[in-house]
């Protein structure tokens, strides 16, 4: 009995928010529907918003810059074998 409760409170709990995002379709008037969604943007935004990071320090932003000129020396080289792959195009 107690796992059939704890069950139906799990269902109610985790429907619920696809539930509000299913109700606003069913509002007639425009601009009540249009401001649902606002709302419902807004929350979903604020959910996914990620944590500030921490103010960065010197080695941390050297980390970066050695990581980007990694990345475009790793680009420029796949840019250059898909020129020769390609030389007809």
């Amino acid at each position: 009995m107690k796992r059939l409760v704890s069950a139906s409170l799990c269902l109610i709990v985790v429907a619920t928010p696809a539930a509000a995002l299913e109700t606003c379709r069913f509002i007639q008037d425009k601009a009540e529907r249009e401001a649902c969604y606002h709302r419902q943007e807004q929350e979903l935004a604020a959910r996914r918003k990620p944590d500030p990071a921490p103010l960065a320090g010197p080695s941390s932003e050297a980390k970066t810059l050695q990581s980007l000129q990694q990345m475009r020396r790793d680009d420029a080289e796949v840019y250059r074998s898909i020129r020769g792959i390609c030389n007809g195009c």
